[in-house]
């Protein structure tokens, strides 16, 4: 695939107010006026580089959006204050009472509690089902659906999307694809595959240093300008204001980030490949034992691999919680929610992020109360860090001895 994200990011060139390489960061929350007339006109949107009040634009949030838009390839983004506020403004804007959305089973414990329980006060009824059955999703839409959501990779199970075809699905039922392209930035190029709007938490790989929370949705130039409408945009009326000073630092990392994927991605598939030779159960898309790994192949950028998140099922929440425990003390990584930071962080899902489910749903998912996911870091000397954890995994009785080392 011809993707060139990481060079279309570079060659934005902002100069700051006094020629700094930087842009200057806008400290402020309104902007002042030389005629009450430019004032009216800002507010009814028909001036041109005018700002008025940091809760509907700011110059800095607008430098990240033009960089979302070069990341994803679409004609616009919108910038928020998280991840869920990017997510919820995309649905309410898409969505009124009775309406219906087609989603993946396993997505984001914060976005399946926003479909399944919060969107009940209106009358938003969700079907979660296995987005990877192309079957299932075509028979679940109805009249009243307004789109098809999920994730490029899932949160936490790993499974791959086939974006291409659920694109042409969608087309065929004139609805759009939303597609968190969270996990899989640079990785996949979800707009070029044919998702409609592709949402993204910078909290995570995008900004990738865990010190802000952040979101954006890049889709069409009227989408995004839909959601700051002052009188209908969902964006614009839930207030999800993204700081100007932390917009500015996030496009900062920005500029790195081509570097870092590559990095993270090269270290999961090293040790996927490790604990998968010593007879760990690991789900990793880079791995041919994975359902989608030919999926993978055919819509990947194969320049930035296959990502930097990995899963290993131990068997049981307690020995998760002592190999993660162990794991910390020994320096290897964060017992934390979250992803791609320089660290390896790790979590068990069952009972972190993807908590919002009703453990028996979590069964029926394959959501082991025993699964790890792990975000793999920037280690140097990413085979030291394997043996280290493998010495983890054999101080608690996970792994034998006995294995020989490959």
């Amino acid at each position: 695939m011809d993707y060139k994200a990481a060079e279309r990011i570079q060659d934005l060139q902002y100069f700051g107010e006094f020629g700094g390489v930087n842009p200057s960061i806008s400290d402020s929350s309104t902007y002042t006026f030389l005629t009450a007339k430019t004032m009216f006109d800002t507010f009814e949107g028909n001036t041109e580089g005018c700002y008025l009040y940091s809760r509907h634009s700011s110059p800095s949030n607008l430098y990240l959006g033009e960089a979302m838009a070069q990341l994803e390839g679409t004609e616009s983004a919108n910038v928020f204050a998280s991840g869920m506020g990017a997510i919820s403004a995309v649905i309410m804007q898409l969505c009124d009472s009775g309406d219906h959305i087609v989603c993946s089973r396993t997505i984001y414990g914060g976005t399946y509690a926003f479909l399944k329980n919060f969107l009940k006060k209106f009358n938003i009824t969700t079907s979660f089902l296995d987005i990877t059955d192309l079957d299932v999703v075509a028979n679940a839409i109805t009249p009243k659906t307004k789109m098809i959501y999920c994730e490029a990779i899932s949160n936490p199970l790993l499974e791959v999307a086939d974006i291409a075809s659920l694109s042409k699905l969608a087309k065929k039922h004139n609805i759009p694809l939303v597609v968190d392209n969270t996990f899989s930035p640079l990785n996949i190029g979800a707009a070029q595959l044919g998702a409609d709007i592709v949402v993204h938490s910078l909290t995570k790989f995008i900004n990738g240093s865990s010190d802000c929370v952040a979101g954006a949705v890049c889709g069409t130039k009227d989408f995004c300008l839909g959601l700051k409408d002052v009188n209908n945009g969902a964006g614009m009326l839930f207030g999800s204001t993204l700081d100007s000073l932390r917009a500015a630092s996030i496009l900062k990392n920005m500029r790195t980030l081509h570097i870092r994927i590559k990095k993270h991605s090269e270290n999961a598939h090293y040790l996927a490949k490790q604990f998968e030779r010593d007879g760990l159960k690991v789900v990793y898309p880079g791995l041919e034992s994975h359902p989608g790994h030919e999926l993978m192949k055919t819509q990947m950028n194969h320049e930035y691999g296959f990502g930097g998140m990995l899963t290993l099922d131990v068997g049981s929440l307690d020995q998760a919680n002592a190999l993660m425990e162990l794991m910390q003390k020994e320096k290897l990584g964060y017992l934390a929610v979250s992803l791609g930071f320089y660290k390896t962080l790790f979590s068990a899902s069952g009972t972190s992020t993807s908590s919002e489910i009703p453990e028996e749903e979590q069964k029926q998912l394959g959501l082991s109360q025993g699964l790890i996911r792990f975000s793999i870091g920037l280690d140097n000397d990413i085979h030291k860090t394997y043996l280290s954890m493998r010495n983890c995994m054999e101080t608690l009785g996970i792994l034998s001895p006995d294995t020989a080392l490959v």
